[in-house]
């Protein structure tokens, strides 16, 4: 049996990510024997007070693989792996960098993403991106694009829309956009979907935009599905799981260009691309409500299930690189 400590930070208000608690989950259903570790604390320091912990939790648990969610919890990891192997699933940033409200990456964010390129070049055993773009970025050889995986049967699925609304308390009399993540992340650019939502208002259009984030999956479930359309208007991702997740539900999504959205929607009819013109965010808009109201579902779900981003997939993904680092 594999036995893996994930490591990352607990620094949320929900305690671990929970597309990180999710991965895990997903990993023990599939046979691997694993541990959360979580690190307490922000800054070089906080980081640092976590040592003695960690020390004794890789010598009570003895796993031989230590597995790292973004650069700076494969800091702390590499200062105590010894002779374990170190995997590093880069999450976007990490790489990709923060962006400025004006959508420029900050002089530190491109620093940190530099020093992040050599620790993985030159000090992980392996590092896990989340799409092309971000392969592209990474100076490492020893590296694989696994993007992380939805829920399907349990988490993210199509329920009635009706149903939905009366769950979540949406008004059905207006257009409800759903915009999963909270609007104070730079990163999100929520100035451009308020931008192009207040288009369509002054055009006539009743329309809420819903800002919603740290909610359990079930209810999560209920907002996509009561919404006529999600909109992401972020200036960079990974593999936003957002995407999955509402595809999974087959409701129409407008999103820009980032990450692997494009690769992930491919020809999916109700699925928008859109520039970071605000005109065109809400002209894009527009063509998903038509489509909401016309057609109502999309086929994402089909979509996500024929690429393979389903939990069950990414996780045996996950288990063969464990198991070729294991043999090497």
């Amino acid at each position: 049996m594999i036995k893996v400590l994930f490591i990352s930070s607990g620094n949320s208000k929900d305690g671990i990510n929970p597309i990180v608690i999710r991965q895990g989950e997903s990993l023990i259903a599939n046979g691997v024997k694993l541990e959360f570790f979580t690190i307490k604390g922000k800054g070089v320091i906080g980081y640092l007070s976590n040592f003695s912990r960690l020390r004794d939790r890789i010598i009570e648990f003895n796993p031989q693989i230590l597995h790292a969610h973004y650069c700076s919890s494969a800091y702390l990891a590499l200062l105590l792996k010894g002779s374990k192997i170190l995997i590093t699933s880069i999450m976007g940033d990490d790489i990709l960098g923060s962006r400025k409200l004006n959508g420029k990456v900050t002089i530190l964010s491109a620093l940190i993403s530099i020093l992040n390129n050599l620790l993985s070049f030159l000090f992980f055993d392996y590092s896990i991106i989340k799409s092309n773009q971000m392969k592209n970025r990474l100076w490492s050889r020893k590296k694989e694009v696994v993007p992380n995986g939805v829920d399907i049967e349990k988490g993210f699925f199509p329920i009635d829309k009706k149903l939905a609304i009366g769950q979540v308390g949406f008004n059905s009399s207006f257009v409800n956009v759903l915009f999963v993540s909270d609007k104070k992340r730079r990163e999100k650019n929520y100035q451009l979907a308020d931008e192009a939502v207040n288009i369509l208002r002054l055009k006539g259009l009743r329309i809420n935009i819903h800002q919603v984030y740290n909610q359990t999956t079930e209810k999560l479930n209920q907002y996509y599905n009561a919404a006529d359309l999600l909109l992401l208007t972020s200036f960079h991702e990974g593999s936003p799981n957002v995407i999955k997740e509402a595809m999974s539900c087959n409701i129409p999504i407008v999103s820009t260009d980032v990450g692997d959205v494009k690769w992930v929607f491919g020809e999916t009819k109700g699925c928008f691309l859109t520039t970071f013109d605000a005109k065109d965010v809400a002209d894009n808009i527009e063509l998903a409500i038509k489509f909401s109201r016309e057609i109502v579902k999309t086929q994402g779900r089909r979509r996500v299930i024929s690429l393979g981003l389903d939990s069950e997939s990414i996780a045996k993904r996950i288990i063969n690189i464990y198991k070729l680092k294991l043999t090497k």
